[in-house]
């Protein structure tokens, strides 16, 4: 175990968060960013007093790199990832992983050519209160699940689109799905049974201006007989926090961000007072209004996940075809809306 090094392709808001959590996390340093030309890379460099690089090819030809996080729009994740899998560097990237599965295949297999690690982001993973809702799918306590849901109703203002790569097809890929819902849907992709279809209705009825949807429903049917829903919004004035809900026949769980408004079991355990006295209040509304008012914290957690995989040689838990999976839901969802029928995972 040493000091990993790592630089960041990209100088938006999302590579600071990246920073963040990079000078935050023992066993890390940062090197420096690069972006696509803006000049952005180097007031990063003076602001966390590290190097800008001219791209992200040199960046990948420092031999003091080690591992570069991606913080680029998310239809250009994919090129600066399989660069760095030919270059020998790890990488740990930013949701989505990519706009298709064909572009995240090709970063999967360009790193398992190289024999280097491909590790996603989904920094909602890591909050505390995730812990005892695993524990309780695990034992089996909600019995026969009957129905999950995930529900993001949050809020972005006209000028969150404009001049931007956001909403737009070739570069976020889509909208209120495809960009800020996918967190929940990587949650129902974790804690829910597999997905076996979709059926779907998207739009723009908020913000007509934009390519992408800004709102869409979807119900979903699970292997096990369930069924569920994802709602995924930009258009839901003032924005609220994002919800989770589970239940069967045993017990429900209603998860508000970071705490759960319902935690009941049909065998209470001891330990189900502790959960409800911890986790009973949510301590702020995430990204419901504001893209910065994610947690930064639960950031250098997924960081820290990556180098302690990496140092102990076991698989990454958000390696690149867990990811995947989230992105596989979201373009069945827009699949199914516009085909206007069920459609079927794999």
């Amino acid at each position: 175990m040493g000091i990993w090094n790592f630089g960041i392709i990209g100088a938006g808001s999302v590579a600071d968060f990246h920073a963040c959590a990079i000078n935050d996390m023992p066993g890390a340093k940062l090197i420096g960013f690069c972006d696509g030309g803006s000049g952005r890379a180097r007031k990063m460099a003076v602001k966390y007093s590290c190097r800008a690089f001219e791209n992200y090819q040199q960046m990948l030809d420092s031999k003091e790199v080690d591992i570069v996080t991606i913080a680029t729009p998310s239809g250009f994740h994919m090129e600066p990832t399989v660069a760095a899998a030919e270059s020998g560097k790890h990488v740990i990237c930013e949701k989505p992983l990519e706009i298709t599965l064909e572009r995240i295949d090709a970063m999967i297999e360009a790193h398992r050519k190289s024999g280097t690690v491909l590790g996603g982001i989904f920094q909602n993973r890591f909050n505390d209160c995730l812990v005892p809702l695993r524990e309780a799918i695990g034992a089996g306590r909600f019995g026969a699940i009957t129905y999950v849901g995930a529900y993001v109703p949050w809020w972005r203002g006209d000028e969150y689109y404009e001049d931007s790569w956001h909403g737009t097809w070739k570069l976020d890929g889509g909208g209120a799905l495809m960009n800020q819902s996918i967190h929940m849907v990587d949650m129902l992709c974790e804690l829910g049974p597999p997905i076996e279809s979709v059926q779907s209705f998207a739009g723009k009825p908020g913000h007509p201006q934009i390519e992408a949807e800004d709102t869409a429903v979807a119900v979903l049917r699970f292997t096990n007989g369930a069924f569920g829903v994802i709602y995924g919004s930009t258009a839901s004035y003032p924005g609220q926090p994002k919800r989770f809900e589970i239940t069967g026949t045993k017990g429900t769980v209603v998860y508000l961000e970071d705490s759960f408004t319902v935690w009941q079991f049909a065998e209470e355990q001891p330990e189900d007072k502790r959960v409800r006295e911890q986790f009973g209040q949510a301590k702020s509304s995430g990204g419901a209004a504001d893209p910065t008012g994610i947690s930064r914290e639960n950031h250098r957690r997924n960081f820290k996940a990556f180098i302690d995989a990496l140092d102990s040689g076991e698989d990454f838990c958000l390696s690149g075809s867990e990811a995947r999976k989230a992105v596989e839901v979201v373009l069945a969802i827009y699949e199914s809306a516009k085909e206007q029928k069920a459609i079927k995972l794999n």
